[in-house]
Parts: C-alpha cells; sequence; structure tokens
C-alpha cells in the first residue's frame, strides 16, 4: 500500500475508533441514568408551585464531599425539577462507581438554590426554550441533536408541543425511553413528573410533538467548567419573556 493510502486508512480507523469510544461512553451512562430513574418513586402529583420548588431544594444537599439525594421529599414535583434530580443521582452514582472525579468547589455548584431562569447550573437546566441543551453545550457535557433516529434510552428530551420556542412555548422536561407503536400509531415513550400524577412513564403520539432537542450525557468530569462558567446566559435568562425560534435554539446549543 502506498504511504499516502496507509496514512488515510490510519485517520479513517482512529477516527472510527474515536467516535465508537464516544457512542459507548454516552450508552454506559445512558445505562446508569435508566438505572437512576428505576428507584425513582412513582406519583406524588404534579405542580410547578412555589411551594414545589421549596420542596424540590430540600429534596437534595451537598454535605461531607457527597450527594444526598431525596426525590419522595420533592413532591409535589415538575419536569425539569424532576429530570434534574435524575441528574444528580446519576452524578453521584458515577463518582461513587469510581468513573467520575470531581472536587466539592464544582460539585457545590450543582445545588439549587433558588436561582432565576439561565443562572447558575440549576437556573440553566430548569429555563425555557433549550435549558439543559444549552447549559449541555456551555459546559461540553456532551452532544445535543435533534433527530430522533440518533437517540437512545437515557438520552435527556426537551418536548416542544408547538413551534413556539421562549416565553410563548408549551414544553416539558423529560427523559428519553424509547418508540413503541399503539393501534397502528408511532409513540415517544419518555419519563418524567407529568400531569397530573407526577413521577412517572408516559407515552404520547409522536403527532402531538412538534418539535424535540435531545442531550446526552457524555463528558461529565467537564462540570469542573462550571466554576469559569459566567453566573448567567443572557439567552437563557430573557426566554421567559421573549420569544425565541427553533433555528435560534440550534445555533445556541452548537448543533
Amino acid at each position: 500500500m502506498a504511504p499516502h493510502r496507509k496514512t488515510t486508512a490510519c485517520l479513517v480507523l482512529a477516527l472510527f475508533l474515536a467516535v465508537n469510544a464516544v457512542f459507548a461512553q454516552g450508552t454506559a451512562i445512558n445505562a446508569v441514568i435508566l438505572s437512576q430513574i428505576k428507584a425513582m418513586p412513582v406519583g406524588g402529583s404534579y405542580s410547578a408551585s412555589h411551594v414545589a420548588t421549596v420542596r424540590l431544594q430540600s429534596a437534595t444537599h451537598f454535605e461531607q464531599g457527597k450527594f444526598f439525594v431525596m426525590p419522595s421529599a420533592a413532591a409535589p414535583s415538575y419536569c425539569s425539577g424532576a429530570t434534574y434530580l435524575v441528574f444528580l443521582k446519576t452524578i453521584e452514582a458515577l463518582r461513587d462507581s469510581g468513573k467520575l472525579k470531581l472536587d466539592e468547589q464544582a460539585l457545590g455548584r450543582l445545588v439549587i438554590r433558588g436561582e432565576r431562569d439561565g443562572e447558575g447550573i440549576w437556573g440553566r437546566w430548569n429555563a425555557n426554550g433549550p435549558g439543559t441543551a444549552r447549559l449541555f453545550f456551555t459546559l461540553q457535557l456532551g452532544s445535543n441533536f435533534a433527530g430522533l433516529e440518533r437517540a437512545m434510552p437515557g438520552d435527556f428530551l426537551k418536548i416542544f408541543w408547538t413551534s413556539e420556542v421562549g416565553a410563548a412555548e408549551h414544553g416539558h422536561s423529560v427523559i428519553y425511553l424509547g418508540t413503541e407503536t399503539r393501534d397502528g400509531v408511532e409513540h415517544v415513550r419518555f419519563w418524567s413528573s407529568n400531569v397530573p400524577s407526577g413521577y412517572g412513564e408516559k407515552s404520547v403520539p409522536r403527532s402531538k410533538i412538534s418539535l424535540m432537542i435531545f442531550s446526552r450525557l457524555e463528558k461529565p468530569e467537564n462540570l469542573v467548567r462550571a466554576l469559569q462558567m459566567p453566573r448567567f446566559d443572557p439567552y437563557l435568562s430573557h426566554l421567559e419573556t421573549r420569544r425565541s425560534s427553533f433555528a435560534e435554539a440550534r445555533a445556541k446549543c452548537g448543533f
């Protein structure tokens, strides 16, 4: 084989191995996420009230270098709070297994302190629009994409019931579980805190979903970058009062 062909072949092989390594890492973490869902309570009712937020804060605390997450204390619950609790439980499970090392200063940034939309880690996750995806892009925690064909169970997912993004949106923060066919109709399955029952699984016709943004956790070690992250994300901070678009959301989330 000519030298330049050998070089090309080596580059292709290296790229193939790198892509598969990232895929394997994402698959392994997705399995951890799914295991944390199984350990979550069922029910508890849904509410996006101030009381629910106060109870969400009381459901997590960081002490002596360890996160303690008590999902049953966050009842009633709401969707972004439910997915964030699973995110925290996943980070702690990875740490317990020795697969993730983060210092206490970085871990402290994950604590919910009533941040406003776009403020800190929780405020970004909880924001209107592509909050989770924007956080993933900012800290390079993993990949964001819109195509259902790339999705894997355990991916975080923001569902938009209409084409509106921002102030006029109707959305849902969930964890993707797969698809299924019911009476010949494709359905999307997910876990979250759902109206009206609270924690649990749900399946809706694909046709009822207007837009989707998936976020796959691949590099949780990059949470250390939160120490240098600006306190506020101007884009997310203004989405409570400003209408955006899916094109803008894609651009802000790097896909």
